[in-house]
């Protein structure tokens, strides 16, 4: 285990690592610098160490040594290092192992992995060897502890046991995620250096680690797969602002990594391209749509969309009913709200601000302070209350006595009812069924390692 940040305050993840492996022997060591910010003259001008070889060259810093000496002699290790990221963390332990391993399997700090998870990933990797990643199931630990963190238990499912599931059927699964992966140390080790000095307009990527490396193994002519018999729990954001700066830092990826998956569409089969494809202009549709509806429309038209777009929702939420054998699933079809209110705006922001890698991400202790992500949203609610009242205006100078407009009306009347209904029922469910029958979230996890 690799933790981000060598302060006091850090100093609590490797007492819990020395507590959890303690039968284990575990090796702990407290590393001042990482790969990338050893600095030999500053360290030779605090006289510690005398590191001039004598013929201008400076040797590498000696913590290195002896962390790599340590990661490739104990089975449990705790590193310690300077603050850089996630993409340095990875990269510490990825360089430390070098080629001593067959496979690396990544997961998050927050991971809770099944017993088998492993065993299983190995399996796949080891059917063929024209595979060269595979990623498991990742579910949701705090799914009770708000709405957002309900739903994104239900949209995890969807991802990967619906969407994964079809791209690994065509051996191109698009991100192996971070909670769960398992790698060829091989291949791995020949695009470490590129992966982590990924730029993207001049800047340094700090951000979408596990989508470009996926991608990096899909530009290989490797297959990426998924399984579901590996299994994992992680924690999800529970308050909306925190969700949507992690919703808004993965679109920024996405879109980013959209553009260097592209270059390796003729590698793979042709569902790659075509998956791409639509959903990379999906979201740009659904915009035009909405705005041309809300501004030029009728009340039936938007009524009409609204009804449709709520019933496709429940078609797929019943057929995940069946597969995934849960009444829960049902909520899914509430989703499509979420969306179109706050992840699609997201979207265009997470655009405009790609190449910021400023903000976006803050340890589960902090308080998120980041409102910025919220103006999108008001802009896109004043887009759609705007266009609205300037329909109903456009409504109500038209002549509603014409046999046409009496018929319109009872349209959009019944329609109207038939959508307040439905969320009215919809809501009362999920009142019932996770307030009241579900046990309330409790204040810790009891977890058995």
């Amino acid at each position: 285990m690799v933790v981000d940040g060598n302060s006091e305050d850090d100093l609590y993840m490797m007492e819990m690592f020395k507590e959890v492996f303690a039968d284990q022997d575990p090796g702990c060591y407290v590393w001042q610098n990482n790969y990338h910010t050893w600095n030999p003259t500053r360290a030779s001008s605090a006289g510690s160490l005398e590191l001039d070889t004598g013929d201008g060259l400076w040797e590498e810093d000696p913590q290195r040594r002896e962390v790599e000496e340590l990661i490739q002699t104990k089975r449990c290790v705790c590193i310690m290092q300077k603050w850089g990221g996630k993409r340095e963390v990875m990269y510490t332990a990825f360089k430390a192992l070098g080629p001593s391993v067959d496979y690396i399997q990544v997961c998050d700090s927050d991971t809770k992995l099944d017993p088998l998870a492993t065993c299983e990933l190995v399996k796949v990797l080891e059917s063929n060897e024209k595979y060269g990643a595979v990623g498991g199931d990742v579910m949701i630990l705090n799914e009770k502890d708000s709405y957002i963190s309900f739903m994104s238990s239900l949209r995890y499912w969807m991802a990967f046991n619906i969407e994964r599931s079809c791209q690994s059927f065509f051996n191109c699964v698009s991100c192996i995620s971070g909670p769960l992966g398992l790698y060829r140390n091989d291949l791995l080790q020949q695009f470490l250096e590129s992966w982590y000095n990924q730029k993207f307009l001049g800047t340094h990527c700090t951000f979408g680690d596990d989508r470009h490396l996926t991608n990096r193994m899909l530009s290989m002519g490797y297959a990426t797969k998924y399984t579901a018999r590996s299994k994992c729990y992680t924690e999800t954001p529970a308050q909306f602002l925190r969700w949507l700066n992690q919703q808004t830092r993965w679109t920024k990826s996405y879109f980013r990594e959209w553009l260097f998956n592209a270059m390796w569409w003729h590698k793979h089969h042709l569902w790659m391209t075509y998956e791409s494809i639509v959903a990379g202009i999906f979201p740009f549709f659904v915009t035009a749509t909405i705005i041309k509806l809300f501004w030029t429309g009728s009340l039936w038209d938007i009524i009409w969309v609204l009804c449709c777009i709520q019933l496709i929702g429940l078609v797929k939420a019943a057929y995940a009913c069946l597969l995934r054998r849960s009444f829960l699933m049902v909520f899914m079809s509430l989703y499509s709200a979420l969306y179109m209110t706050s992840l699609l705006p997201a979207k265009y922001f997470a655009i405009i601000t790609m190449n910021k890698s400023s903000w976006g991400t803050s340890g589960r202790r902090k308080i998120v302070g980041n409102y910025i992500p919220l103006l999108p949203l008001s802009v896109w609610a004043a887009v759609l209350l705007g266009g609205l009242g300037y329909t109903i205006y456009r409504e109500t100078q038209q002549n509603w006595r014409t046999e046409k407009k009496q018929e319109e009306l009872k349209f959009v009347v019944f329609g109207s009812i038939a959508y307040i209904c439905y969320w009215s029922l919809m809501v009362s469910l999920y009142w019932l069924v996770f307030l009241r029958v579900c046990r309330r979230r409790s204040k810790s996890y009891a977890l058995e390692v």
